[in-house]
């Protein structure tokens, strides 16, 4: 296993898109660590230099990178050597840690759950406390975080040409799945060679729904296990955390979303507690929680969780 770190720069972060042809900053072998540094955020939600630190590459990203927006300032693509469409790559969520003592959230006119409530902009910037790890809002409530990546994702089809940051789908992407914190692992289908891993999107703290479009938005690192998986096979981003499986659905339509998430769930239980579909049915109503994972990037979204305890009870009782 070979730890690399990767830094935040004009040459290794891409601005509001996927793409396929994007050609790989690093190459890694499976079973590698990263180290990825992250920024988030155009010139418009700069703070005050003098009240906040600002990471030093963000002026050079501003000035030289191209821009597909509204999008979000990625960090990558990674390629795994090795993979191949059809493979399943496993991100292990090793740590998270704030890279910087600020954060921003925006509400915007016509945007968000509730796009025809607010009429003005609002920018605010939020002093965040790495030692004490809250967010004081102007309110003056400090808010615990919980950080976590909002974007994950690999690269999509060559067929998809280019597409933007803001739309989840099959490749994972705009997730924003707040229970993707340290110790969770994500896992997504490989479709194209090598992979290609990006990420960004800092959140430091965010609730189910994302509801004004941003969380408190902020510079992350993250350090990230990659493992291929040969032996696994599906199309759909699922994931794990010490006491849940997940499997997540994106669609415009909520209901939707719903019944995606939920068959998959069915096959997960028929996977890993060889339940029919009937029972794994059964078991869902009984055990398992839909939340709402986001209601605004176009794609909305359902994660379904399950405790991991009540699966592996199930497989033991056969």
């Amino acid at each position: 296993m070979t730890h690399h770190h990767l830094r935040a720069s004009s040459e290794t972060c891409h601005w509001g898109f996927f793409e396929a042809k994007l050609k790989p900053v690093l190459t890694i072998a499976s079973g590698d660590e990263v180290t990825i540094d992250t920024i988030s955020g155009g010139p418009d939600v700069l703070p005050d230099p003098a009240k906040f630190v600002i990471p030093p590459e963000m002026k050079d990203v501003h000035a030289r990178n191209e821009r597909m927006l509204p999008g979000h300032i990625l960090t990558g693509p990674i390629a795994i050597d090795g993979a191949e469409p059809g493979d399943v790559l496993q991100i292990d969520i090793l740590d998270i840690q704030l890279r910087q003592d600020w954060g921003w959230n925006l509400i915007r006119p016509l945007s968000g759950t509730l796009p025809d409530d607010f009429h003005e902009t609002r920018l605010i910037n939020i002093p965040l406390d790495r030692e004490r790890m809250v967010g004081r809002l102007p309110w003056g409530l400090d808010l615990p975080l919980s950080p976590f990546f909002g974007v994950m994702g690999v690269a999509p089809p060559p067929a998809w040409g280019r597409i933007t940051s803001l739309i989840p789908r099959a490749m994972g992407g705009n997730l924003d799945n707040k229970e993707l914190v340290t110790g969770a692992k994500l896992f997504l289908p490989v479709l194209v060679p090598g992979a290609l891993f990006s990420c960004g999107d800092g959140h430091g703290v965010q609730g189910d729904g994302e509801v004004c479009v941003t969380a408190i938005e902020t510079a992350l690192q993250g350090r990230f296990g990659f493992t291929l998986r040969k032996d696994l096979r599906f199309t759909y981003p699922r994931a794990e955390t010490p006491t849940h499986y997940i499997t997540m659905a994106m669609d415009p339509d909520l209901d939707q979303c719903v019944v995606r998430a939920l068959r998959d769930m069915i096959v997960l239980l028929g996977e890993k507690a060889r339940l029919s579909r009937e029972d794994a049915y059964t078991l869902c109503s009984l055990a398992a929680d839909l939340r709402v994972t986001q209601t605004v990037n176009g794609s909305k979204g359902i994660h379904c969780m399950i405790l991991k305890s009540i699966v592996h009870g199930s497989a033991a009782s056969r």
